[in-house]
């Protein structure tokens, strides 16, 4: 079964069980309500196998015939094709694949196959967004996530950066002070947050590269989706990133970070605290329950959106830096500067093979080949030959002078007219 069914079946466990409504249920699967009621009937006839797809494994009835669209995306690629400014797109491909080449293909189909063969990116247009947005009527339903740096400590420390959470009905707050909001910082509040309510569907963030990218060339012309780190484990978690066009469309942690500018500096300042391990045991302990307390409020519907909260080994699995590196010859993987020799599965490596690396939160490191575990050791690096001494100052070359009977130094001009009456006289 797919991620989407699996989620199907854990959310009408809970319908069934009487602790989520249908009308819920069909929000957070992000179907319709009659949608949701034949899922729960099929659910309750056949279990969680009912929930998979009827079509599942087989072709579609419908499909066009293979080498049709192998000839339709031929002439795409030699006559609608080229750069962005140039190349046509799906619906004007299509009129002309109709009236020129006589081949009738709807615009949907072409894009769907244009997408796939490379030959057209979507292209978004997005509106600005002005309209006041009304909180969200469930727990889990939206967090909100930023990071804001200021002098926490005062003059007794450095200027630190406050990783802040704060859930969109509510307004409950879980926060971690650090030193920079990098991707661990992130996934270090993310994890706490997971691990205390469970995992929410979406996540509001700025447009850091911490958490949201550009697509770089390839992926503009594949129309692939561009993914951070941490937006990959998002992805694994089933947790959507919305990013935010402006601070003023995240206004409710914005408007948090300055409640804690003022209140928590002040708390800090009284308790004499100037690092961040002891700041983040007052944050957990005293102020963050507190500050809930005082500024949480009900949300609009009583029911919890958040999903359970999957097991430590699945979260250690997630929350992990991946990278592919190429494995060469000699079994040796470089990765972070560092060399990681492979141990031998056969006689010779295979050729041009990708091997994953993860990366722990401890720098604890992992290899992959096609979802296997690879044992290695790190070894150092090669030494480098020495470079050449150089020349400081070059002996400068005397220049050569020929000498006093050279035959540069003889006059040729009595010679050459001899020579040329000598010639002269010949028949």
């Amino acid at each position: 079964m797919s991620a989407r069914e699996l989620s199907r079946v854990e959310v009408l466990s809970r319908v069934k069980a009487g602790t989520l409504s249908v009308q819920s249920a069909a929000t957070v699967l992000a179907v319709s309500y009659r949608q949701a009621k034949r899922l729960l009937r099929r659910y309750r006839a056949e279990g969680a196998k009912g929930l998979q797809h009827r079509s599942a494994g087989s072709a579609s009835n419908h499909a066009r015939p293979t080498v049709e669209r192998e000839r339709v995306l031929a002439l795409a690629r030699e006559k609608y094709s080229g750069p962005i400014d140039v190349r046509f797109g799906p619906t004007l491909a299509a009129e002309h694949l109709a009236s020129e080449d006589g081949i009738t293909v709807h615009h949907d189909t072409l894009r769907r196959w244009m997408l796939a063969a490379g030959l057209w990116s979507r292209a978004r247009k997005r509106s600005p967004h002005r309209q006041r947005r009304e909180r969200k009527a469930h727990f889990g339903e939206l967090v909100q996530l930023d990071g804001s740096f200021h002098l926490w400590y005062e003059a007794r420390g450095p200027r630190g950066c406050l990783m802040n959470l704060v859930d969109d009905a509510t307004g409950r707050t879980l926060a971690r002070l650090g030193d920079q909001e990098t991707i661990w910082a992130a996934v270090d509040v993310l994890r706490r947050w997971i691990e205390a309510y469970g995992v929410p569907l979406a996540l509001y963030t700025d447009w850091k590269n911490v958490y949201v990218r550009e697509p770089n060339a390839e992926e503009q012309v594949t129309g692939a989706v561009p993914l951070t780190q941490f937006g990959r484990m998002c992805a694994a978690l089933g947790i959507q990133i919305i990013a935010a066009s402006s601070p003023q469309a995240k206004g409710r942690v914005e408007r948090n970070h300055g409640t804690h500018q003022d209140r928590l500096v002040k708390k800090l300042r009284r308790l004499g605290i100037a690092d961040a391990p002891a700041a983040n045991a007052f944050l957990e302990t005293t102020y963050l329950p507190e500050h809930n307390v005082r500024f949480a409020v009900a949300p609009a519907s009583a029911e919890d959106f958040h999903r359970r909260v999957p097991c430590r080994t699945t979260l250690d699995r997630v929350f992990q830096l991946e990278e592919a590196r190429v494995l060469s010859n000699d079994w040796v993987v470089r990765y972070d500067s560092r060399y990681l020799q492979v141990v031998r599965q056969s006689a010779h490596a295979p050729a041009r093979s990708t091997v994953v690396v993860r990366e722990a939160r401890d720098g604890a490191l992992e290899l992959r080949y096609r979802g296997r575990l690879m044992p290695w050791t790190e070894i150092a690096a090669p030494v480098k030959p020495p470079a050449p001494a150089m020349r400081l100052s070059p002996v400068p070359r005397r220049r050569a002078r020929p000498s006093a009977d050279h035959p540069w130094r003889r006059d040729t001009r009595a010679s050459d007219r001899e020579r040329a009456l000598s010639r002269a006289a010949q028949p």
